[in-house]
């Protein structure tokens, strides 16, 4: 009976053990996808800019500060630095300059209502701009764009197919039954992780400049509206000559351009 009474008593000890650990467990564990990337608000941070502009290279910084220290709590922030062509005449040629990206910066001209373009400007989210050197004003924006709710963007499967071939599954969910657009594009972009450049004429002349998620290819790969989701298998091609250490971003943005409704990112590295 001693042994017997023993055993039941070393029992209820480790299932009251056990069962306390469970609870102290449940109270220090956070709930599914509290506290991770999944759970923060996606705010898309677009600076166009050139390595022929003095005043630039501020602006570079900065984007590189917000991206390093994600700065504003709850807020996953994806930056893409997109070099402009229209400094290219006038001493020095920017190597990660696209003429697609001066198209680009325009069209947000004409949607902003601006007369002209300029660098370096920062555009947050498709809604707000602003001198790309302006932290204050980044922040402001930052946290105005992450009150508007945004439609669940994921980029899985990301794999290099061939040296120049990028191959991903891209998912995004229906447009809001609130929402002013009744389609919106969805578009993949691939940047490098960071570069740089000694550059040796122009307004820079002598100066290293470096650049973190350096826009290389922007591709529109369907639409989205209110009647379902975007699910699809994605191949991009990638046009310079290193396809790795990139980082990969989907974005879901008005068309032709306007606010953005959603993004998500991912790395390849090697």
């Amino acid at each position: 009976m001693r042994v017997r009474f023993s055993i039941i008593v070393l029992a209820a000890i480790c299932f009251l053990g056990l069962h306390s650990l469970q609870r102290l467990w449940a109270a220090h564990t956070p709930e599914s996808g509290s506290g991770s990337d999944s759970s923060r608000t996606p705010v898309l941070i677009e600076l166009f800019t050139s390595e022929g502009c003095s005043d630039c290279p501020p602006a570079d910084a900065l984007l590189e500060r917000l991206d390093r220290s994600q700065p504003v709590s709850g807020i996953e922030l994806i930056v893409l630095s997109e070099h402009v062509d229209y400094w290219n005449d006038i001493g020095w040629r920017d190597p990660y300059s696209l003429h697609e990206y001066s198209e680009r910066q325009g069209t947000y001209a004409a949607h902003f209502g601006l007369g002209s373009v300029y660098t370096p400007q920062m555009v947050v989210d498709g809604h707000f701009e602003f001198v790309g050197s302006d932290e204050r004003a980044a922040i402001t924006a930052i946290e105005g764009a992450a009150k508007t709710a945004k439609i669940p963007v994921s980029i899985s499967s990301i794999h290099l197919e061939a040296s120049n071939v990028v191959s991903l599954h891209v998912d995004a969910g229906q447009l809001r039954s609130s929402s002013a657009a009744r389609t919106a594009d969805v578009l993949i972009a691939t940047a490098d992780e960071s570069d740089e450049s000694h550059v040796s004429r122009g307004e820079n002349a002598g100066r290293t400049l470096k650049h973190i998620a350096v826009l290389r290819t922007l591709t529109r790969v369907g639409t989205v509206d209110q009647s379902g989701q975007f699910s699809q298998d994605v191949r991009i091609h990638i046009n310079h000559g290193n396809a790795v250490n990139l980082r990969v971003v989907a974005i879901v943005q008005e068309a032709p351009i306007g606010r953005v409704l959603g993004a998500g990112s991912a790395r390849l590295s090697n």
